[in-house]
């Protein structure tokens, strides 16, 4: 089985609302110890993609509302490309389905009879 990704640009279009996607985030790791902090070139640049979802509303645990932006698992909030804020996010793409189906999730009987199709067992 194959899967193909079709990464969109987040400065031409956002997700829908609460929808899981991959996401590539740009930033820069902190500086080294005895590097110039406030040098802005100090820190090892990266480009990395994590699953996350997007939401148009989040509210921190202190209470703070973010619109329009990327949440990871350890609930860190990215902005788009071109916002403000940290380690903002270049690219999303949509997940991939379940193997041999047209869904990300599957409970109870369903999921049994699918996986052990994709899997070529007796479900």
């Amino acid at each position: 089985m194959r899967a193909e990704v079709e990464w969109v640009d987040s400065r031409e279009r956002l997700p829908e609302d609460g929808i899981p996607v991959a996401a590539a985030i740009a930033g820069r790791y902190a500086p080294e110890d005895g590097a110039d902090e406030c040098d802005p070139a100090a820190g090892l640049e990266f480009w990395l993609v994590r699953p996350m979802y997007f939401t148009t509303r989040h509210f921190d645990e202190d209470g703070r509302e973010h619109r329009d932006c990327f949440v990871d698992s350890d609930g860190i909030v990215r902005p788009p490309y071109g916002r403000d804020g940290e380690d903002p996010i270049t690219h999303w793409a949509y997940l991939p389905t379940l193997p041999g189906t047209t869904v990300h999730y599957l409970t109870g009987e369903e999921a049994r009879t699918a996986r052990a199709k994709a899997l070529g067992e007796e479900a």
